[in-house]
């Protein structure tokens, strides 16, 4: 890779922009550089953030709006004239199958407006959620405090940043390999021995930045094991590394 600085490239590298020779050189040099693991941590943070989606609610009036204009709609004024009676009964079936149409089209309308405001509400709590734990993952990052340590682990490697005003960790991988079908790494918090779980990596990325769950408490270290997707209420395997918290 030609360039005079790689650490320029920590933008680029989070953002996928690098080609494929270019991103294997920076990643052998990110393995050992913790200073540019936590920038493009920040910078996967970011554009996380930027990525969030609204969506915008069906109005619930609008159901009540509808159904208002059905019933407003003018009817013909009943007619004297044999004429007009017939040409009233020729109208009047048409007109309630059409009143009839309009009306379970406005039903129907309501459910749809009211599935579509249930699944707006959901998409909005989880970008809320995410747009939280964005939020909070760069803060830890940012922290004047934050301190990080930067192991070898399954072939790639691992980093955990640690703020103590905050009482928050977030663990760092590059390069490590996918875990095997039906397979998740887990991290989990080193209370003296006993493992906390601290959440779950994503199988399908090589490289990602995981706020840790729940609060550093005092925690020693950091251990990842391999066990069953969703996740385990205790380990299940050996660690496939476990790293002391920076001092």
């Amino acid at each position: 890779m030609t360039m005079t600085d790689p650490h320029t490239l920590t933008g680029a590298y989070a953002l996928h922009a690098l080609p494929d020779d270019e991103r294997a050189d920076f990643e052998r040099h990110l393995s050992g550089c913790p200073s540019c693991a936590r920038e493009v941590a920040e910078f996967e943070a970011a554009a996380a953030r930027l990525a969030l989606a609204a969506s915008v609610p069906v109005r619930p009036a609008m159901r009540e709006e509808v159904l208002h204009r059905v019933g407003s709609v003018r009817q013909l004024t009943p007619g004297t004239t044999p004429v007009e009676r017939v040409r009233r009964s020729r109208g009047t079936a048409p007109a309630r199958w059409a009143l009839a149409a309009c009306v379970a089209a406005a039903a129907v309308f309501g459910g749809t407006a009211a599935w579509q405001w249930e699944r707006a509400q959901d998409a909005q709590q989880r970008a809320a959620q995410a747009e939280r734990q964005a939020s909070d993952l760069a803060g830890v990052l940012a922290a004047p405090d934050a301190k990080s340590r930067t192991v070898r682990v399954a072939g790639g490697t691992g980093t955990v940043v640690v703020s103590a005003q905050r009482d928050r960790a977030v663990f760092v991988s590059s390069r490590m390999p996918e875990p095997p079908k039906g397979k998740v790494y887990q991290l989990w918090f080193d209370d003296g021995g006993t493992m906390r779980d601290a959440g779950l990596m994503d199988p399908a990325r090589a490289s990602q930045s995981v706020l840790m769950k729940g609060t550093v408490d005092g925690a020693s270290g950091v251990g990842v094991t391999v066990e069953p997707a969703g996740g385990s209420a205790r380990p299940t395997s050996a660690p496939v590394t476990v790293l002391s918290m920076p001092s």
